[in-house]
């Protein structure tokens, strides 16, 4: 498990700047999204989980008691504390640590939210039992996550870009393997939602070195008619798209 987790340092390390003004993570909809599902209440103590720079932490923020924000990477947490003083955010701590050892108490907190990092997870399911540990009986879990269409083509295509993008990606999981996995963990599934973003390919080649970049167009060059369609892979201002899949899901730690 230590080798996803160095690699997940490594990357987000050289990473960092990126990840305060990326308009993927800072898209205000989504992170809107995300509150409305957590149904916050001014008394409540939240973790946030793989915060990176901090802005799921900081639209929470405001509606709660304390955000404890965690992630892996310190120069992420760096960039996450300068953003929080500059939005003026008192009541959000910033600490190190992995997802797979929670630092916590049983029942610590009334909420959980992650967001875009759940598929850096060396063993989801160990990550979500110790989420589930960590939230109070009737707290919330709010996970928003890269995610695959329900093809096994389109799933494999889609995962080996990341991998190549990123390595520190480990998987990229389909709304029902959503819904499976927070059951199996003792959650209550209330909602899974799925959404797309058709991106230009350069997010997948921006950070990676030149023939990485070429093995990634190399890879989308050949795919088929079929495959294409999934994907949506096609032009747009002279630059080629490709869909880029998400999945929203809410649950609860059964009372």
């Amino acid at each position: 498990m230590g080798s996803t987790e160095d690699a997940a340092r490594s990357v987000f390390g050289e990473r960092a700047d990126f990840y305060v003004t990326s308009p993927i993570h800072t898209e205000a909809a989504v992170l809107d999204r995300v509150v409305e599902l957590a149904q916050p209440e001014p008394g409540w103590r939240v973790l946030d989980i793989g915060t990176g720079a901090g802005h799921t932490a900081l639209a929470v923020a405001p509606h709660v008691a304390e955000v404890v924000a965690q992630d892996l990477t310190p120069e992420m947490l760096d960039r996450a504390r300068a953003l929080a003083a500059r939005r003026g955010a008192v009541n959000v701590r910033f600490v190190e640590g992995d997802v797979h050892h929670l630092d916590f108490s049983d029942g610590a907190f009334d909420l959980v939210t992650c967001r875009r990092a759940a598929h850096h997870f060396a063993d989801i399911e160990r990550a979500l039992q110790e989420i589930c540990r960590v939230l109070r009986r009737g707290g919330r879990v709010v996970i928003d996550d890269r995610s695959v269409p329900p093809d096994p083509g389109a799933d494999a295509a889609l995962n080996r870009l990341d991998v190549l993008h990123d390595r520190s990606h480990v998987r990229e999981y389909s709304a029902g393997e959503w819904v499976e996995m927070l059951a199996g963990a003792e959650f209550t599934v209330e909602s899974v939602q799925t959404y797309t973003r058709h991106r230009p390919l350069t997010a997948f080649t921006d950070g990676v070195d030149e023939a990485t970049a070429d093995e990634i167009h190399a890879l989308v060059g050949g795919f088929s008619a079929e495959l294409r369609r999934a994907l949506d892979v096609r032009e747009v201002d002279g630059q080629l798209h490709v869909d880029h899949w998400f999945v929203m899901a809410a649950a609860v730690r059964p009372g």
